[in-house]
């Protein structure tokens, strides 16, 4: 699975910091969901799209063989 998280943030002008408190994960996890080592559970997936006002396919993108 790959996101552009990285992107909105950008957009938005928050830090990884920033939004792991928004979402109540750690900075860690939103790092590592980033770097596409960690695939987010569905609560968590919703709770990002929403920061960004955008839909969860919006964020997140299946990749052949997921």
């Amino acid at each position: 699975m790959t996101n552009n998280i990285r992107i909105e943030r950008a957009i938005k002008r928050i830090t990884q910091q920033q939004l792991a408190e928004m979402v109540q994960v750690s900075r860690q996890t939103i790092n590592a969901i980033e770097q596409g080592k960690y695939v987010p559970s569905t609560v968590l997936a919703i709770k990002i799209s929403a920061v960004f006002d955008k839909s969860v396919n919006d964020i997140f993108q299946l990749e052949d063989g997921d």
